[in-house]
């Protein structure tokens, strides 16, 4: 009579290549869908930033207007607008545009618009419709 050993004393499970490298491909694309979504969140958070600029930029030309009902929008200057700005600010703040250059923000327009270095408005997406950086328009 002839004895064979149970499968289970020498069998032992393991991962097989297959298997190994299913795993790492998921893997490697959820890391990607991450770097992707991370760049995505970049943009958002410059846009918001750049909002948020605009937004009290608008807020201190807004309070001198009413200091100075007199004067027209068209005559505001950085340095009136300045002591008007919240933190006690000493200079107009810039923002950041996408591929990082700093722009300024144009004040003798209400409400402001972001200066994409050539006297007009800054939109990156080239669209009023899709509300990325459409700030002051």
């Amino acid at each position: 009579m002839k004895l064979t050993p149970s499968p289970g004393i020498y069998a032992q499970k393991a991962f097989t290549l297959l298997e190994m490298t299913v795993v790492i491909l998921v893997l490697l694309t959820l890391v990607k869908i991450g770097f992707i979504s991370s760049n995505k969140m970049d943009e958002w958070r410059l846009g918001r930033a750049a909002s948020e600029t605009v937004r009290s930029v608008y807020s201190g030309q807004r309070m001198y207007l009413a200091d100075n009902p007199m004067t027209n929008v068209t005559d505001l200057t950085n340095e009136l607008i300045i002591p008007y700005l919240p933190n006690k600010v000493t200079v107009m703040p810039t923002v950041k545009s996408l591929t990082g250059n700093a722009l300024s923000i144009i004040v003798n327009v209400s409400p402001p618009v972001i200066n994409a270095g050539t006297g007009l408005a800054y939109d990156p997406s080239g669209s009023t419709q899709d509300s990325l950086w459409d700030v002051g328009e």
